[in-house]
């Protein structure tokens, strides 16, 4: 059995959510899977983190996936499966609808469960030695509507067909150019390049955050569905803030600004 888990930690306004099974390529286990959704909650509370950062523990592997290992005991049966299915998608609706911006910064592999969990992140940033891959046709489990919805969603219907009915591997390269990244960077400045991506986000006005990250997704509903009224009110306290006022004295002084979400 596992023994993996999810380790958190917050400090200069990032809140790190690292996924961490080192034995199993950071295989996602039911119970790391369970865990998400308060880790994404407790970022949520507290009132210094601006952004989320999912990443996985070392250069190996962002995550490889589920945890097949633990297959036959937890994802044996109708309600088994149905279970463990509840779980994962908790998880990725956690990270996807969380009120802060959330990143995924990948190292090293990212496959099946743990692209999943990557395209359920606002932005995805690997270095192009990074690999991608949905094996669930080599492995003949069914792979999850809601996880082909949002693939589908990302990089349209052709790519996403390849990248399913093929199941084979794509650097981080391809993975831009398909849109499955939001940028890949060289091995060599990735790090340099990530941390600074990171920073600039983690800078920004905490309020502003929201309601932007509120509009953007409220523009992947249906017209009919769509809350635009409450993104208005989140916008209209923006301009009601102390930041708001901040903002503009650091722009007349030629100074970084010191946000403080109120």
């Amino acid at each position: 059995m596992s023994d993996g888990h999810i380790a958190y930690f917050a400090e200069k306004g990032v809140a790190s959510l690292v996924v961490t099974n080192p034995r199993r390529m950071n295989a996602m286990t039911l119970g790391m899977w369970s865990s998400v959704p308060a880790l994404v909650a407790r970022a949520m509370d507290d009132s210094s983190v601006r952004v989320i950062v999912v990443s996985g523990a070392g250069d190996k592997a962002f995550c490889a996936g589920a945890d097949i290992s633990e297959f036959g005991d937890q994802r044996t049966g109708e309600e088994a499966v149905r279970a463990y299915d509840e779980a994962v998608s908790l998880a990725t609706r956690a990270l996807a609808e969380a009120e802060k911006p959330v990143l995924a910064l990948i190292r090293g592999l990212a496959f099946g469960g743990g692209l999943a969990l990557a395209l359920s992140c606002d932005l995805r940033i690997a270095a192009t030695t990074a690999r991608f891959r949905i094996p669930a046709a080599r492995l003949g489990l069914g792979y999850a509507y809601e996880s082909v919805e949002a693939l589908v969603a990302r990089i349209g219907l052709g790519p996403a067909s390849d990248l399913l009915l093929t199941a084979r591997i794509v650097d981080g390269a391809e993975a831009e150019r398909l849109g499955l990244l939001t940028k890949a960077w060289a091995p060599g400045i990735f790090e340099d390049k990530a941390s600074a991506c990171i920073g600039l986000i983690a800078q920004n006005a905490p309020l502003t955050l929201r309601a932007l990250k509120k509009s953007l997704m409220e523009t992947q509903k249906p017209h009919g569905q769509r809350d635009r009224a409450g993104a208005e009110r989140l916008i209209e306290a923006c301009f009601r803030s102390a930041d708001y006022l901040e903002g503009q004295a650091s722009f007349l002084e030629k100074r970084t600004p010191a946000f403080r979400g109120l």
